[in-house]
């Protein structure tokens, strides 16, 4: 368990097998940036008021409540009262527990996107599903106990799933939609605003209107989000921080390093210690 400061602590670990990784943290006031994550999170409040934005809304979670984050889903996360809040957390890669939710829960083809219909949920039983596989992963209960904890959680999320593309998420406008793949194209490039309008095809301010309005961030601040996603796959395979932050775009090691604890509460050399166990 690390202990970040001010009364926070974190408690993370990577099943390497899976890729799934698993969470328990504390935090009083601030606890992270706006961010997003490439896997599906599901988790719950254990303790205090767990406040954070996501789907462009405010919403407040209390012990016992349900959290389902989908992949590209901005949000932060803070505490309103005094005392902080507790909560455990899982990060499911994608694709295949996507697919697996599918099979257990008869979706039928997930070619497109998979997502929940709610950010919270008040389901008892899917919050004691999600605290069964969390323990498995996190106490390191073994690979059957895992496998069985895993398909009884996909299972229960089938439930709550939706697939398709969901009716909250509008087409953006092709200027924001060229300019998002121009960023992804070209990640660790220092591209600026004129020439990324004029890849999109329209004047600097008319860009930076409709990509807020597709995507909820600015163009610095989405480049900023792809770089800390890459950044941490590579960490989570052994990359040294310095390597990681050269290779998606930052400037340094240290650049990485501010915007990777404001995103993900740790370093990431931290972060890289508990997925591989070796030292910086």
């Amino acid at each position: 368990m690390d202990d970040t400061g001010g009364g926070n602590w974190m408690s993370l670990r990577r099943d390497a097998e899976t890729g799934v990784e698993t969470i328990r943290a504390h935090f009083k006031g601030h606890a992270y940036d706006p961010h997003d994550h490439d896997d599906i999170l599901v988790g719950v409040t254990e303790q205090g008021v767990q406040q954070f934005q996501c789907r462009r809304r405010v919403h407040t979670s209390t012990p016992g409540r349900v959290i389902l984050i989908e992949p590209g889903e901005v949000h932060d996360g803070r505490s309103p009262q005094d005392d902080g809040f507790t909560y455990a957390m899982l990060y499911l890669p994608y694709r295949p527990f996507a697919a697996r939710m599918a099979e257990v829960g008869e979706l039928g083809p997930t070619s497109g996107a998979l997502g929940f219909r709610d950010t919270l949920s008040d389901d008892p039983d899917l919050g004691t599903v999600i605290r069964s596989a969390f323990l498995a992963l996190h106490g390191r209960e073994g690979r059957l106990a895992r496998d069985l904890a895993l398909d009884r959680l996909a299972l229960a999320l089938a439930g709550h799933a939706v697939t398709g593309v969901s009716a909250r998420i509008r087409r953006p406008q092709r200027a924001a939609a060229l300019a998002r793949d121009a960023l992804h194209a070209r990640m660790a490039e220092d591209i600026g605003l004129e020439e990324l309008a004029a890849l999109a095809g329209v004047d600097r301010f008319r860009l930076n209107r409709a990509f807020r309005e597709a995507f909820g961030l600015s163009p610095h601040a989405y480049l900023v989000q792809l770089r800390l996603k890459a950044a941490r796959r590579l960490l989570a395979v052994g990359q040294t921080p310095a390597m990681a932050a050269a290779d998606v775009g930052f400037a340094d090691q240290s650049h990485l390093g501010r915007w990777f604890r404001r995103a993900y509460g740790m370093t990431p050399a931290a972060y890289r210690r508990i997925c591989t166990n070796v030292p910086d």
